[in-house]
C-alpha cells in the first residue's frame, strides 16, 4: 500500500472509529429527583430515572429527512453547551397567573445542521429537535420511542375512528375518546393512542407522555405494534388532496397523502417530546405544557376576556314558561341573553344553526334570526355574543368572516369539525389564531386535538375541546362511556395538555340507576354536587354552563355559585385525590378559594387538609355536597354556610357515588 493511500486509509479509520465512539451526557433536575442519560454513539438514545430508579430504558429518537439524511444515526456532537433557568414568567389566562419556570438544559449542537435540545424540570423531562436548514426539505419521519424497564399498566385514548386494517384512516377523528387501561404488552398493537396519555411506573410515580409546541407539524400518537414494553410514534403523512366531509362541506377529508409528514421551509424549532414524571399530585398541577411553549406572539392582551357561556346547543334550546317558540330565533337568544345579564355571565355561544343550512357559508345568516339586533340587545345587557363556524367554512374566507364580524360587534368564534391533527390542521389552528387576534376576537376550538401550547403562543385561544364531554351525555349510556370515572382520570392525564372545554353544569342529574341518555332533555350522570365540583377540577377559561337558563333559574342557588366561580386563577393546588378514583382541587382567585372535588362510583369518606391555604377564621364559607339521598337521587345536595374557624381540623365530608362537593371560601 502506497503511503498517500495508507494515509486516507488510517484517516478514514480514525474518523469512523471517532464517529462510532459512544458520548454520554446526564441532565439532572434543579433539585436532582430526575435525572437523563443521553447516549450519543451510531445512534442517539436516552433514559430516565426518578429518585433513582430506571423509569425510562435507553430509548432511541431519530428524524429521517427527504433526501435519506437521518438526524441521529451515527451523529457527530461539536458542541455541548448548558444552561440553568430559575425564573417566573407571567401566564394570563392559565392555572396560575405566575409560573416558576426552573429547569436545567443541554444543547447538543451536532456537526450539520440541526440540534437536540433537553430539558429536565423537577416535574419532568423534555427535548426537541431544531434544524438550521436554510433550504426547504421534507420530514418523512420522525422516530420518538418511549421503552419502559417493565410491563407497566398503561391509560391510553385510543383513536375511536377508523379501522385496525388501515391504520392511516384512524388519522381522521374528533380527539374525544375514553380512557383504555391495560398493561403495555396487552395494547391493540393496530390502533393508534393520542397525547397525551399515561403509563402507572409503580411506587407512587407516573408518567404523563404528552407534546407542547405543537406548529405547523403532524401531532403525534402513539401505539406498540409488537406486544414489547415501548410505544412507538406514529404520524399523519401530509395531506395533498382534501375534500369537503360527510357532515355537508364544514369539514374536509384527506383523500391522498404524500410519502412524508411534514414540509419545512427554512430553520425552526420542533415540538417537544415531554415526559411529566412524578406522583399524582405532580401530575394536576404540572405547567410544562404551558412553559415549554412558544411565548405570546400577541403584545397586548388586555382586550382578550375569560369569562363563562350560556350555550344553547347542549340543553337543545329547551327553555320553557315564555310566550314564543323556542328555538333558533331571536326572541330565544334574547332570553339567553336577559339569563346571562342576569347572572353576571360575559358570554352567550350560538351553536349550529345561525347561518343557514349546516353553515357551509358563515356569510349567509338563518332568517330566522335578526344577528344584528341580537348582538346590540347583548351590547345593551353587557353581554358579548361568539359564534360558532364549521372549520370548512371558517378556513374558507378567514380574513373576511373574522373582519364583517368583529365589525358587527360579534367576540369570537367557536370553530368546529377540525377532526385531525396532521400538518395542515396545526397550520391552520396558528393562522386561525393570529387572524381572529388582528380583529380582537376570541377562539374555542372545538373536534380538535389537545392545546399543545397554543393557549400561551396564541393567548386568544381561550380553550380547546379535546376532551369527551358532557355532550355525550344525550346520546350514550354508561356501558357505553363511564363518565363519572372518566372525570376522576382528566385531571391527571388530558389537563396535563391545557385547557379543556368539557361542558359542565347540568342542572338534571341521575344516579347510577336513574341515570339515562336524552337527545332533547339531557341530563348527566352522577350527582348535582359533582357538576357543581368539575368548575374547579377541570380549567376552562371559556367555560360553558350547558344547561338551559329556565333549569338554572329553577336552581337559582347552584346557579349564584356557579356564576361566582372564575374562569382564571392566580394560584391552583391539588389538596388529595387518586387518578380514577376521586380527585380535590383549590383555585385561588384574589384573595377568595374555591375547592371543589369529584368522585368515582365507589361512595367516599374523606379529610382534606386545608392548612396550606392558609384560611382566616373571619372567612365565609358556602358548601355545596351531596344529600344525603344522592345515591338515589341524583337532584339531591345539600347547601350549608359557616366560617374560616370551622375549617381548621380540615373539610370531612362524604361523597355519594358519583359525587362530589363545591366550596367558596371568600374574604
Amino acid at each position: 500500500m502506497k503511503f498517500t493511500q495508507y494515509l486516507i486509509f488510517a484517516i478514514s479509520a480514525a474518523t469512523a472509529l471517532c464517529a462510532s465512539a459512544a458520548k454520554n451526557y446526564q441532565l439532572t433536575s434543579p433539585s436532582g429527583n430526575i435525572a437523563a442519560d443521553i447516549e450519543c454513539a451510531s445512534s442517539i438514545t436516552y433514559s430516565v430515572a426518578y429518585d433513582g430508579k430506571e423509569v425510562l430504558s435507553k430509548s432511541p429518537l431519530s428524524m429521517t429527512l427527504s433526501d435519506g439524511t437521518v438526524w441521529g444515526k451515527d451523529p457527530r456532537v461539536a458542541k455541548a453547551s448548558r444552561t440553568s433557568v430559575n425564573t417566573t414568567i407571567a401566564s394570563p389566562f392559565a392555572p396560575s397567573a405566575q409560573m416558576k419556570d426552573n429547569y436545567n438544559g443541554l444543547t447538543l449542537k451536532m456537526k450539520g445542521d440541526w440540534s437536540l435540545e433537553f430539558r429536565a424540570y423537577d416535574d419532568g423531562v423534555a427535548y426537541r429537535f431544531v434544524s438550521d436548514r436554510k433550504k426547504p426539505f421534507e420530514v418523512v419521519d420522525e422516530q420518538a420511542e418511549f421503552i419502559f424497564p417493565g410491563n407497566y399498566t398503561a391509560t391510553v385514548p385510543y383513536v375511536r375512528r377508523g379501522t385496525d386494517e388501515d391504520m392511516t384512516s384512524q388519522f381522521f377523528n374528533s380527539f374525544e375518546s375514553s380512557y383504555t387501561t391495560a398493561p403495555l404488552a396487552e395494547l391493540n398493537p393496530r390502533r393508534l393512542s393520542f397525547l397525551p396519555l399515561a403509563v402507572n411506573a409503580g411506587e407512587n410515580v407516573r408518567a404523563v407522555i404528552t407534546e407542547t409546541d405543537l406548529r405547523a407539524y403532524p401531532g403525534m400518537y402513539l401505539y406498540n405494534p409488537d406486544g414489547s414494553t415501548s410505544l412507538k410514534s406514529k404520524f399523519a403523512p401530509y395531506p395533498t388532496a382534501v375534500t369537503d366531509g360527510a357532515y355537508n362541506n364544514i369539514q374536509g377529508v384527506v383523500t391522498e397523502r404524500a410519502d412524508y409528514i411534514a414540509k419545512i421551509d427554512g430553520p425552526r424549532t420542533f415540538p417537544w417530546r415531554v415526559i411529566v414524571l412524578g406522583s399524582d399530585k405532580a401530575l394536576a398541577e404540572t405547567n410544562l405544557s404551558y412553559l415549554l411553549a412558544e411565548p405570546s406572539r400577541i403584545a397586548d392582551t388586555s382586550w382578550i376576556k375569560p369569562g363563562k357561556v350560556a350555550w344553547d346547543w347542549w340543553n337543545a334550546w329547551n327553555i320553557k314558561g315564555v310566550d314564543f317558540e323556542a328555538g333558533i330565533n331571536t326572541p330565544t337568544y334574547k332570553y339567553y341573553i336577559d339569563f346571562a345579564s342576569a347572572n353576571g355571565i360575559e358570554y352567550v355561544i350560538l351553536d349550529d344553526g345561525w347561518a343557514v343550512g349546516k353553515g357551509e357559508d358563515l356569510m349567509k345568516i338563518n332568517p330566522a334570526i335578526d344577528l344584528a339586533e341580537i348582538i346590540e340587545y347583548g351590547k345593551s345587557k353587557n353581554v358579548d355574543i361568539i359564534l360558532w363556524a364549521g372549520f370548512r367554512a371558517f378556513e374558507r374566507d378567514m380574513e373576511e368572516v373574522c373582519r364583517h364580524y368583529s365589525q358587527m360587534g360579534v367576540k369570537g368564534f367557536k370553530v368546529d369539525f377540525l377532526d385531525r391533527d396532521d400538518q395542515l390542521m396545526t397550520d391552520f389552528c396558528h393562522k386561525a389564531a393570529e387572524t381572529a387576534a388582528r380583529y380582537n376576537l376570541v377562539l374555542d376550538i372545538h373536534g380538535a386535538y389537545k392545546p399543545a401550547g397554543i393557549n400561551r403562543t396564541w393567548p386568544n385561544v381561550l380553550n380547546v375541546e379535546g376532551v369527551l364531554g358532557l355532550e355525550n351525555a344525550k346520546w350514550s349510556d354508561l356501558d357505553a362511556f363511564d363518565i363519572i370515572t372518566y372525570d376522576t382520570q382528566l385531571p391527571f392525564i388530558r389537563q396535563v395538555a391545557g385547557p379543556m372545554d368539557y361542558t359542565q353544569g347540568a342542572m338534571t342529574n341521575g344516579a347510577r340507576n336513574n341515570f339515562h341518555p336524552l337527545y332533547y332533555q339531557p341530563m348527566s350522570p352522577g350527582t348535582r354536587a359533582h357538576q357543581m365540583g368539575l368548575y374547579m377540577i377541570l380549567y376552562s377559561p371559556l367555560n360553558m354552563l350547558c344547561d338551559a337558563p329556565t333549569n338554572y333559574e329553577r336552581e337559582q342557588e347552584c346557579t349564584d355559585f356557579i356564576a361566582a366561580v372564575p374562569t382564571v386563577w392566580d394560584e391552583t393546588i391539588m389538596l388529595d385525590g387518586k387518578m380514577g378514583e376521586y380527585v380535590v382541587i383549590a383555585r385561588r382567585n384574589g384573595d377568595n378559594w374555591f375547592i371543589g372535588g369529584v368522585n368515582n362510583w365507589t361512595p367516599r369518606d374523606i379529610t382534606i387538609d386545608l392548612a396550606q391555604l392558609n384560611i382566616p377564621a373571619d372567612a365565609d364559607v358556602v358548601l355545596f355536597t351531596d344529600g344525603k339521598n344522592a345515591h338515589r337521587n341524583g337532584n339531591d345536595y345539600k347547601r350549608q354556610t359557616m366560617k374560616g374557624s370551622d375549617l381548621k381540623n380540615g373539610l370531612k365530608l362524604h361523597m355519594a357515588p358519583g359525587g362530589g362537593f363545591a366550596a367558596a371560601v371568600t374574604r
